[in-house]
């Protein structure tokens, strides 16, 4: 069973769509022996991680999913909840995040050129740094999915598994060793999105 996190932020139904329409037992929840029972956890997110961070302190699910993390079985962030994997953001100040993958989170102002829009919005490639990542299996460098973020993570090139260029390379998906992360959206990105979430529920 995928646990999708519930913990009043994130586009919940259509990732539950996405992982149904590949065959998946997927339940959204905030109880905590649900979500420390699935056979895979998803965190999403959208919004402001300081406000994100925060709700998940607030009910004690940070330390649920900082528990389900340390039991070696996968978990995946995605948007907003890739984000909260790190160990900081400075949106909107400083925030620490659950610390599960070194890095932090970083705004794109004044390090990309001034006529690209802020959010990067829309579709984009794929530009693998880790070819053989288990959450890329059934995709192609360069294939595109979609993106809507302001701020980004900064990272190692060893927790990379792929970049997208916009003005500068950006972390598109990250991991360490049974967490993984996409900034894009997997849920909106069509067959390759589909393709992302079914690696993801073969591991």
């Amino acid at each position: 069973m995928v646990c999708i996190v519930d913990y009043g932020v994130g586009n919940l139904f259509s990732l539950k769509c996405s992982f149904e329409a590949i065959g998946q037992k997927v339940v959204i929840s905030s109880d905590k022996d649900i979500i420390e029972n699935a056979e895979r956890l998803v965190l999403p997110g959208v919004g402001a991680f300081g406000d994100a961070i925060k709700k998940l302190k607030d009910t004690g699910l940070d330390e649920v999913v900082k528990a389900y993390a340390k039991s070696g079985r996968p978990l995946i962030g995605i948007c907003l909840g890739m984000q909260l994997l790190f160990d900081k953001s400075y949106e909107y100040g400083e925030h620490a995040g659950l610390g599960l993958i070194p890095g932090e989170i970083v705004g794109f102002r004044s390090r990309i050129d001034e006529s690209l829009k802020i959010p990067q919005m829309g579709w984009n490639a794929l530009k693998f740094n880790k070819p053989d990542s288990p959450i890329l299996k059934y995709l192609s460098d360069g294939d595109y999915v979609y993106f809507v973020h302001s701020y980004f993570a900064l990272t190692e090139s060893e927790y990379v598994s792929a970049y997208t260029e916009y003005g500068i390379d950006v972390t598109a998906s990250a991991e360490r060793d049974n967490i993984f992360g996409c900034q894009f959206h997997p849920e909106k990105s069509g067959e390759v999105g589909l393709k992302i979430l079914k690696a993801f529920c073969e591991l």
